[in-house]
């Protein structure tokens, strides 16, 4: 299901991990992303009432800007891109929230993003935040780790997330 006539701008950066597809609303809010050429990949992982038809733009502005400084060494470049997802519950939507503030290079475990998340005992709902997340890089499901400190699962591959957590520990 898409919005009925509505527009999502789409621009595709190259990473040393390989390409990295935005989409981003009218008013410039990123509403999904992931490490892949493919918009139409990008838009199945958005919420269906946040759709439209993709036109494909060489860049997004501020956004794009953003995230070449983030690859350039700027860690907190993403930090106040805005984003924009939908949820059927409340939980996930404070759990993506509080997912923008675990900070780049202090990756947690789901253990403490559920009780960052205030919900202690939810690891379960917290992993499924992280697997729901359709904005990756700009809501960092990818510092979220399993409790023994392994990288656990990541929809665009366990190859970009352990790169995204080395580029986060040196920069």
């Amino acid at each position: 299901m898409r919005n009925s006539g509505a527009i999502i701008d789409s621009a595709t950066v190259d990473t040393p991990v390989g390409p990295f597809t935005i989409l981003a609303g009218p008013d410039g809010a990123v509403r999904a992303a992931g490490f892949t050429a493919d918009p139409a990949a990008v838009l199945a992982v958005m919420h269906p009432g946040l759709r439209g038809e993709p036109r494909q733009r060489r860049d997004l502005g501020p956004v794009t800007a953003a995230v070449e400084a983030y690859l350039g060494g700027d860690l907190t470049a993403i930090d106040d891109v805005p984003v924009q997802q939908h949820s059927d519950g409340v939980f996930l939507s404070h759990a993506w929230q509080v997912l923008r503030e675990v900070k780049a290079g202090q990756p947690v475990t789901y253990t403490d993003y559920a009780a960052l998340a205030g919900r202690p005992a939810a690891v379960r709902a917290a992993a499924s935040a992280c697997a729901r997340n359709a904005a990756a890089l700009f809501v960092p499901c990818h510092r979220v780790l399993r409790t023994d400190g392994t990288l656990g699962g990541y929809r665009w591959g366990l190859p970009v997330k352990e790169w995204l957590l080395t580029h986060e520990r040196r920069s």
